[in-house]
C-alpha cells in the first residue's frame, strides 16, 4: 500500500503580534503584545513577528512598535532565550526599513524584517503605494544597507494562487520572483496565500515546482490564510511536496488592516476585498501543532503550552476565534474507558 510522505521535522513561527492583531478593530495593549510574545518563546517558537514599523496613522495597531520591541528585549523572563529567536519587524517602504535600522543600531531592533512583493501589479500597488519595478528598486538599494547592520531580510511574494483584485495569476511567477529575491540578497523567502485563493492541488503543484527549482526547503516558508476554509488542507498538501517552514497566528487571527479601530475609522489599506470581515485569518497555531504532533512530524514546541496561550489569546480577543484545538484538545495518547 502506498504511503503518505512528510518531513520529519517542521519549523512553526508564529505571527499573532502582527499580522493576527492588525486585523482587530480595538487596540491591543502593549503589556499584552509583550505577554504573548513572551509565553510564546517559553513554548518553544524560534520564529516571531513582533510588529509593523510603518505609519501608524494607517495601522494604529502598531503605534507602540518600539515599546513592544524594547520591552521583549529587556524581558527577564526569557532573557536566556531571547538570543535563539529571530524577531521581525514588517517594512513595506523606505521610512520603515530607517527605523528598523535604527532601532537595531539602538540595541532594541529587529533581527530581520519583512518586504513584500505581489506577482498582481494592481494588488502590490495597492498593499505599497508604489509600482513592481519601483519597488525592486528600492529593494536593491535598502537589503544591502540591512544586511550591513545586522538585519536579515525577508522577501514575501503575494498572490502567488490568486488575486483579489485581478483574479487568476500565473504560479511560475511566484518562483521568478523568489529567486529574483534571492539574487539581491534576501534571506529566506515567504510564499504567501493572504486572501484564501490557493487550493490544495494548486499548492501541492506549486511546492513542488517551487523545490525543483531551489531543491532546500529550508528558506523557503509557508504561509496560508484560509478565508474559504482550506488551510490546514493546504498544509498537507505542502508538507506532502516537502515544505518544512510554515507561519500561522494563534486562533487564526489576522487579514487586511483594520480600516476601523476603537471607533475611528483609519486608512488601513482601503476598503476590505472580502465580503465577511470577520471571518478571515490564518491558519490556527494550536490546530497546526496538535496535527503535526499527531502525524508524528516535530515540531521543537511544548503543545499543551501552545493551547495555553491560545485559550489566553481568546480571552484578550473577548471571543470564539477559529481553533478546533481549543475545543477539543489533543488526542489521547494514554487510557482508555475499556483497560482495567
Amino acid at each position: 500500500m502506498a504511503e503518505l510522505h512528510f518531513p520529519k521535522k517542521v519549523t512553526i513561527g508564529d505571527l499573532t503580534v502582527r499580522d493576527g492583531f492588525q486585523h482587530e478593530e480595538h487596540f491591543i495593549p502593549t503589556k499584552t503584545k509583550i505577554w504573548i510574545l513572551e509565553q510564546s518563546i517559553l513554548a518553544g517558537f524560534k520564529n516571531l513577528e513582533v510588529t509593523n514599523f510603518g505609519n501608524p496613522k494607517g495601522m494604529p495597531q502598531f503605534a507602540d512598535a518600539d515599546q513592544v520591541f524594547q520591552g521583549i528585549r529587556e524581558s527577564k523572563l526569557i532573557a536566556s532565550l531571547i538570543d535563539q529567536v529571530t524577531l521581525t519587524a514588517v517594512t513595506i517602504r523606505e521610512r520603515a526599513i530607517e527605523r528598523a535600522i535604527r532601532a537595531k543600531q539602538e540595541g532594541r531592533g529587529p533581527d530581520r524584517i519583512l518586504l513584500m512583493v505581489s506577482t498582481s501589479e494592481s494588488h502590490h500597488k495597492a498593499n505599497s503605494g508604489i509600482t513592481l519595478a519601483e519597488y525592486w528598486k528600492m529593494c536593491e538599494k535598502w537589503i544591502p544597507k540591512c544586511l550591513d547592520n545586522g538585519i536579515k531580510v525577508n522577501g514575501t511574494v503575494s498572490t502567488i494562487w490568486g488575486c483579489p483584485i485581478e483574479g487568476p495569476t500565473e504560479m511560475r511567477m511566484g518562483i521568478e520572483f523568489a529567486q529574483r529575491w534571492f539574487d539581491i540578497g534576501a534571506s529566506d523567502v515567504e510564499h504567501a496565500d493572504h486572501d484564501g485563493s490557493a487550493s490544495p492541488d494548486r499548492v501541492y503543484r506549486y511546492f513542488s515546482m517551487l523545490l525543483d527549482h531551489f531543491q532546500d526547503p529550508s528558506k523557503q516558508i509557508v504561509h496560508f490564510h484560509v478565508t474559504r476554509g482550506w488551510g490546514l488542507a493546504n498544509v498537507l498538501a505542502a508538507l506532502q511536496a516537502g515544505m518544512t517552514n510554515f507561519e500561522s497566528s494563534f486562533g487564526g487571527m489576522g487579514g487586511q488592516p483594520a480600516n476601523f479601530v476603537d471607533g475611528v475609522p483609519v486608512a488601513g489599506t482601503g476598503s476590505y476585498y472580502y465580503k465577511d470581515p470577520e471571518y478571515v485569518g490564518l491558519v490556527s497555531t494550536e490546530d497546526m501543532a496538535v496535527m503535526m504532533d499527531e502525524m508524528g512530524i516535530e515540531t521543537g514546541l511544548d503543545i499543551d503550552k501552545v493551547l495555553e496561550i491560545g485559550t489566553m489569546v481568546e480571552r484578550i480577543a473577548g471571543r470564539r476565534l477559529r481553533s478546533e484545538s481549543i475545543r477539543n484538545g489533543r488526542i489521547p495518547k494514554t487510557g482508555s474507558r475499556f483497560q482495567k
